[in-house]
């Protein structure tokens, strides 16, 4: 990027003279004097000395308007750390800002284009007046000159909190989903004093302003993810980055969004609609393309769209984040656009930052966490101003760990088909397709994954293939887009010919998307374990979530018979087999909530009138009850039963500075460092149980048994899981998962949201299992604890306890990039 100017004091103008600021309060001394600016979007000066960025403005209109542009603030440092969400290179909400003039003072305002009024056009920047404006900053004007013009310094507006940081540092979470409250920060505020806008940063374009600021965050409750970073946890900064942007000009026409293909949309709500059509008008995401013929199927376009990878990724990663992003640009080929989309690696001289540049940044970070692609969207209209995607680089290195425990660490670098760093690589290049696919304005779908990966837009699991009863990761990870994909480019970014035709073509598009087949579950109906899509599983495999989820269970126990110090690399703490035993034992995990969405599901899509899938049937009951046995064989002592030669093995202690990754990620126990296998037997029961008896999920099995006596009902669901999981005769294995089993029925009779029928039905099997407990007879502990359950059971307050004794709740190690069973990610 050009430097144009001197970084002491900087002089961004159509052709300012040092009288420009005269008469601005507190000024003493002259501005420096520095080169005549090419034109820019605003005549705008920085003072380092006296810490101010003084924009000059037009003249104020009958509203008091001197100016609107796009504003987006974005964070040039981060955190380090995911439960944060402060990630360098998270942008912001995209407004509308207005420069009002109230008197002697200037007011920034967030406009609301949200609300259209009667008669207002799609790029109408104004709202309606009957809804609200946000007034976000309130200051002196320095100097109004005699055309009108308005001198204000805009440094207090700069280093205000407009990102939301002291709320995401609040919001931390509960130490990666395991229920430690302690993980979360109380009470941040900004610290204004420690705070300040920075002169030297300020860098202005023809359309657009970028400027820096420092802010800093206090509390006296930072919480464990900011005292494990921070090097004063009491007192953090971060450099905020903020863009003044042009409004987009005309001849984007915005594209109506269409529940069938999904995508990211901005809502209107258009008043001067006529009567009988809806106020709500969602337009779907997208970046401009200009044909430069527009007559022609295929040409060239005015302005590509570029994608620059981060020059900090290190090789291999960075050409294989390169080729990941690259395969979208054989959709824009087919969708009728010539070299419409590249990608590049980012030049030494651009600022990632900057609002002219798509970027995908790789951001290291304390612990593992997600990765997510943004947008920075007009709200008028939709259209796409700047794509920015962060990549957590930590999430790699914790894939090649699960890789090297399945096949072993002399695969290591090998580069055969086994290579955890090859399969590695392979992820990562579907994983920057994926995040920069959000960029371009693409949802997830998850359903993907059931009809041959039809999209890099679902979360992929790895296909772990058994050869001669050893893991094979020859298939692990699909190449290129799926059809998906290039169905939905060709939709969101496709124009026909003729232009006067373009909704009408758009339809035709889905209408044939849906004709085809193709299945498509968004994120609200397959992110929670309880949800009722039978396709809408996250992290699952293959065509069948059942059939995969039985075929799982045999490469697991494959691997968990193999599995040992091989996993190690000569020299490696031995204690590190914790941390890799995890993903192996609980490598159903997926598959289990994936089946359980079966039980009480429906295969629903996102119809319209007239496309013949208005009706949502219920799962079949062969298919409900097939997706049942295979839960209940995850609860079997034979799957949960951990090698005895095992425990030894994952005993070895751990020594050094604590590693706050490998904490989170071990399996707890009660005298550490020795391994308890019946906690992992508990884990591995609650997820299955959790997926299974969710309240939602039992609600919908009783109505559809009410409608259909011959479906699965509650009944049998709960009487064959007692069935499975209480024998008549037990060891220490068997007790643990009966009590477990037992206190998860207690719960989930005691959740306010279980209906009434499905809690009396859970109650009186408790009630006859407690009697059924006390006849039981026998000898030794078998006995004992068969006693003592039957007391508890009996006893309607012992009961009560039993079911609020959380205490007794296992925490699971994470499975997403980040969070436990239950805490499902909540972001792109």
């Amino acid at each position: 990027m050009q430097q144009m100017f001197s970084r002491m004091a900087l002089v961004l103008a159509l052709a300012i003279a040092p009288a420009a600021v005269a008469g601005v309060p507190g000024r003493t001394h002259a501005l420096a004097t520095a080169p005549l600016a090419p034109v820019t979007l605003l005549p705008v000066q920085a003072d380092p000395r006296d810490s101010k960025i003084l924009l000059t403005l037009p003249p104020a209109g009958a509203d008091g308007v001197a100016a609107r542009f796009l504003y987006t603030v974005a964070l040039r440092t981060g955190l380090g750390s995911a439960p944060t969400f402060l990630d360098r290179g998270r942008i912001g909400a995209t407004r509308i800002i207005a420069f009002r003039r109230i008197g002697k003072k200037l007011a920034i305002q967030f406009e609301n284009p949200r609300f259209r009024a009667h008669g207002a056009a799609a790029a109408d920047p104004v709202g309606s007046v009957d809804f609200a404006t946000s007034t976000v900053w309130l200051g002196d004007i320095g100097e109004t000159r005699a055309d009108g013009t308005m001198v204000i310094d805009v440094a207090g507006f700069l280093a205000s909190d407009t990102l939301g940081i002291a709320s995401s540092l609040d919001q931390s979470g509960d130490n990666f989903g395991t229920g430690d409250a302690q993980g979360q920060g109380k009470g941040f505020k900004l610290a204004e004093k420690l705070s300040a806008a920075d002169p030297g940063s300020l860098k202005a374009f023809p359309d657009n302003i970028e400027v820096d600021a420092v802010q800093t965050y206090v509390s006296e409750q930072p919480g464990a993810e900011v005292e494990n970073i921070a090097p004063d946890a009491h007192q953090i900064s971060f450099t905020v980055h903020h863009s003044l942007v042009r409004l987009p000009g005309p001849g984007f026409v915005p594209r109506a969004f269409d529940q069938r293909i999904g995508g990211f949309s901005t809502q209107t709500l258009a008043f001067g609609a006529p009567l009988g059509e809806d106020v709500v008008r969602d337009y779907a995401n997208r970046f401009r393309l200009d044909k430069l013929d527009p007559t022609a199927a295929r040409s060239r376009v005015r302005k590509p769209i570029v994608f620059y990878v981060d020059n900090r990724a290190p090789e291999p990663i960075r050409s294989a984040l390169v080729d990941g992003v690259g395969w979208w640009a054989k959709a824009f080929e087919a969708a009728g656009y010539i070299d419409a989309f590249q990608v590049k690696v980012l030049p030494d001289d651009v600022d990632p930052l900057d609002v002219r540049y798509n970027i995908v940044n790789w951001d290291d970070r304390a612990t593992r966490g997600w990765s997510y692609g943004q947008e920075i969207v007009d709200p008028r209209t939709g259209e796409i101003v700047k794509g920015m995607v962060v990549l957590g680089s930590r999430r790699a290195r914790q894939d090649i760990q699960i890789f090297q425990a399945l096949v072993g660490a002399d695969q290591l670098n090998t580069g055969t088909a086994n290579d955890p760093v090859r399969v590695a690589l392979a992820r990562l290049r579907q994983l920057a397709a994926h995040e920069v696919g959000h960029s371009l304005g693409f949802a997830h779908n998850f359903a993907a994954s059931t009809q041959d990966r039809a999209s890099v837009m679902d979360y992929p699991a790895p296909h772990i293939g058994l050869v001669g009863g050893k893991p094979d990761l020859s298939d692990a990870y699909g190449v290129g887009l799926g059809v998906w994909d290039m169905a939905t480019t060709d939709w969101l970014y496709g124009e026909p010919v003729s232009r006067a035709d373009r909704q009408a073509a758009a339809d035709a598009k889905a209408r044939a998307v849906v004709a085809a087949g193709m299945r498509y579950v968004e994120d609200d109906n397959a992110r929670s374990p309880d949800t009722a899509q039978p396709w809408g599983g996250l992290w699952d495999d293959g065509a069948d979530p059942t059939s995969e989820l039985r075929r799982m269970l045999d490469v697991r126990a494959a691997v968990i018979a193999r599995f040992g110090l091989g996993a190690l690399a000569p020299g490696e703490p031995v204690a590190n087999l914790r941390r890799r035993f995890v993903p192996l034992w609980l490598l159903h995990r997926y598959e289990v909530v994936a089946t359980a969405k079966a039980i009480g599901g429906a295969e629903f899509s996102y119809a319209v009138n007239g496309d013949g899938h208005e009706a949502a049937p219920p799962v079949s009951p062969a298919d409900q009850r097939a997706a049942l046995e295979a839960i209940l064989q995850t609860l079997s002592p034979t799957a949960l039963r951990v090698p005895d030669r095992l425990v030894p093995l994952l005993s070895a202690a751990a020594n050094g500075s604590d590693n706050r990754q490998f904490d989170i990620e071990i399996f707890a126990s009660h005298a550490s460092p020795i391994f308890d296998p019946l906690i992992a037997a508990d884990a591995a029961v609650e997820i299955s149980l959790n997926a299974l008896l969710s309240p939602p999920r039992l609600a919908r099995v009783a109505a559809q048994h009410d409608v259909d006596p011959k479906a699965l009902g509650v009944e049998e669901v709960l009487d064959a899981v007692i069935a499975r999981t209480v024998p008549a005769r037990s060891d220490a294995l068997t007790r643990r998962i009966a009590e477990r089993t037992i206190v998860k029925l207690a719960q989930v009779a005691a959740n306010k949201t279980t209906t009434t029928d499905v809690a009396a039905l859970i109650d009186a099997r408790l009630q006859r299992l407690g009697t059924t407990l006390a006849r039981r007879g026998g000898d030794g502990t078998d006995r004992d604890w068969a006693e003592s359950l039957s007391r508890r059971l009996l006893d309607p307050r012992q009961r009560s306890a039993m079911a609020t004794d959380l205490p007794r709740m296992t925490p699971i190690p994470p499975a997403d990039p980040i969070g436990g069973e239950g805490e499902w990610m909540d972001l792109p």
